[in-house]
């Protein structure tokens, strides 16, 4: 079996190398090298996998790899600009890299390789900042709740895009999906909430659990946005390769639907318990400075993964203290390079 990976050097993509290798596909990784990290990582890939592939190229520049494109069995679409803040800022950016790229893909594969299974990586964001939600806030445990989805966020959510990135990020979802009605494309789209674990660097905009644990190891200033309040489901990327796998595997079941993916109500946290968590296993705080809130900005997202439990059988495995632990201990080995 063969994989090609756009965005393959990036944080999900160099877990999903390593997890998918380990199961004897052969994977083939598309990369334009434009985000912070993802240099360390394809050293740290070639060391650990020497055979892999990389080609060094913008996910659009379809004919660079349309080679590997055509061989593939899977392609796993996690290329483009991730955060919100910087598309507000360059906005022509954020539109080439995300909307118009991943059609060059689309089309590419509508017409060379049609039979290939494509998973996308969407968003949270899709949903808008759900500010029609009757949020509380929980002054004991320092975080809202949302009255309105006591189980979370389901797919039935009206989609609401805003900020360019959630536009750019939407569009594509929603492209992915009519691909599938269309042209019956193989196509999957996974909504994604907060991703953690190693391989990510994690900066201020993107990443934020990272983040986080990286101002505290290197002992920073950690800016806040808003009130600390918000709340994230936190899901370990090894948990989300699972649901990949297995949407793969049962694509009759999969080709053409949108899963929302976190994790869950189990795993959700505010920023302000991830704080308290770091303070308590490293065993030190650091200055935090609080912010207004910024534009695009949820103050409460947790997934609903009944849809895609119901689905697949998929479940969430790693819990949230032992996926931070993990992810402590790959920064910590990775001290010089943060």
């Amino acid at each position: 079996m063969r994989m090609l990976i756009t965005g393959g050097v990036g944080f999900i993509g160099t877990n999903a190398t390593l997890y998918f290798q380990k199961k004897g596909w052969t994977v083939h990784l598309v990369d334009n090298f434009s985000r912070y990290g993802v240099k360390h990582n394809a050293r740290l890939l070639k060391n650990l996998t020497p055979d892999v592939q990389i080609t060094h190229q913008d996910v659009g520049a379809t004919d660079k790899y349309l080679a590997q494109l055509k061989k593939a069995s899977v392609i796993l679409h996690l290329a483009g600009q991730t955060a919100v803040t910087t598309s507000i800022a360059q906005p022509q950016k954020d539109f080439t890299a995300n909307l118009q790229g991943s059609f060059r893909l689309l089309e590419a594969v509508r017409q060379h390789n049609p039979q290939a299974i494509v998973i996308y990586a969407s968003t949270n964001k899709v949903y808008g900042n759900l500010s029609q939600h009757q949020l509380k806030k929980d002054e004991k445990n320092k975080r809202y709740e949302d009255t309105c989805h006591p189980d979370g966020i389901g797919e039935k959510e009206q989609l609401n895009f805003i900020s360019p990135y959630g536009c750019s990020k939407g569009a594509v979802d929603q492209y992915m999906q009519d691909y599938a009605r269309t042209y019956n494309l193989r196509t999957v789209v996974f909504r994604q909430s907060c991703i953690y674990g190693p391989f990510q660097m994690g900066v201020e905009d993107q990443g934020w659990v990272a983040h986080f644990a990286k101002q505290f190891l290197l002992g920073r200033l950690l800016t806040v946005y808003g009130n600390g309040y918000q709340v994230r489901d936190l899901l370990f990327v090894d948990d989300l390769l699972q649901a990949y796998d297995l949407a793969i595997k049962q694509i009759d079941k999969t080709a053409g639907h949108a899963f929302n993916i976190g994790g869950g109500k189990e795993n959700s946290y505010s920023l302000l318990q991830v704080i308290e968590t770091l303070e308590k296993k490293i065993g030190k705080s650091i200055p935090v400075d609080f912010q207004k809130s910024r534009l695009g900005d949820q103050k409460y997202f947790v997934s609903d993964n009944r849809l895609l439990s119901s689905t697949l059988g998929w479940q969430t495995r790693t819990p949230y203290s032992t996926g931070m632990d993990r992810l402590l201990l790959w920064q910590k080995n990775q001290r010089t390079i943060l």
